[in-house]
């Protein structure tokens, strides 16, 4: 009587297996309809075995469609902000920047200063940009928080990318490659042959190489979803430039002022001019002057000696 019963429950979970494969894959046949089973005392205990190894198989198509919408319920969005703060002490806000940014379960990534360039040094402050990354959920407080440091903030940014439906496919295309490796690793384990078992390797080594590049974009997605990144730009107010009204008295400022710069000018060109030309004067010309010199008293001089030593006519 108890074997009509096992046979049956061993239907029952083969049908099982094939319904949740679906249309896209065939479902292996269970190893009790090729076995005889006998009629021992644990045959429940055998049958609970045989329905674990029929669920364990996998098709290369088979996609847990349970386990993807639980998934699809909490969505993958990428949240990143941006803000410019305007305030008087910029290294006193840094500190409070990275204050709130532990607060809310942060921390900061990078931090970078630049001294700003000015004539008056009163006016040569730091400009110092801050990048934070905080949990998803905090990133609304974080960034309030921080914009309440300043008074002014004249940037303000907030951007969001939807990657759930990619991480979707994702979760599917490693399932698909996890069963196709699957696959591969039972025909290896009856490859008769060392050419057929070096290439279903090599096949092997392939879908592998597939797998690791899939879980590495869906372990980035996971870490740019679960910590949101904000950059704050932290500097002091822009000095305003006085506007000065015109009048007599300023365009004569002006002229007297144009006129002092432009014979300084001058007298710096004829300064420098006399600098460069020292040198050439001393080097070159002065000894050729010298020389040229020394040959024309030397031509009068022949030309002296040649006329006395020349006779009269008389």
């Amino acid at each position: 009587m108890k074997t009509p019963i096992i046979l049956l429950l061993a239907l029952l979970s083969f049908s099982l297996s094939c319904s949740r494969a679906g249309n896209t894959s065939v479902a292996t046949q269970p190893r009790m309809a090729a076995e005889k089973v006998e009629p021992a005392k644990d045959t429940e205990a055998t049958t609970q075995v045989n329905y674990s190894l029929q669920q364990q198989k996998v098709a290369l198509t088979d996609v847990d469609n349970v386990g993807v919408s639980a998934e699809a319920a909490e969505r993958k969005i990428i949240r990143n902000g941006e803000l410019t703060l305007e305030v008087a002490s910029t290294t006193d806000v840094q500190h409070r920047v990275g204050s709130i940014a532990e607060a809310n379960g942060g921390f900061v990534v990078t931090s970078e200063s630049k001294q700003r360039d000015s004539v008056d040094p009163a006016q040569r402050t730091l400009d110092i940009k801050l990048v934070v990354r905080v949990p998803s959920p905090q990133f609304g407080v974080t960034f309030d928080a921080i914009k309440k440091l300043a008074s002014n903030t004249p940037q303000e940014n907030i951007s969001g990318q939807d990657v759930t439906e990619e991480f979707i496919d994702l979760e599917a295309r490693i399932k698909t490659q996890k069963a196709l490796e699957l696959q591969f690793l039972e025909i290896m384990r009856g490859a008769n042959k060392v050419a057929d078992a070096l290439e279903v390797q090599r096949q092997i080594a392939d879908v592998r190489t597939d797998i690791e590049k899939l879980e590495g974009r869906k372990r980035f997605l996971e870490n740019r979803a679960s910590l949101s990144t904000i950059t704050v730009n932290i500097q002091a107010p822009k000095p305003v430039i006085a506007v000065t009204s015109t009048g007599f008295g300023h365009e004569l400022r002006e002229a007297v002022s144009e006129s002092i710069g432009t014979a300084s000018d001058i007298v710096l060109g004829f300064t420098r001019f006399v600098i460069v030309m020292l040198p050439i004067l001393i080097f070159v010309v002065l000894p050729a002057s010298l020389v040229a010199r020394y040959l024309v008293r030397r031509a009068k001089r022949m030309r002296l000696a040649e006329a006395l030593a020349t006779p009269s006519p008389e």
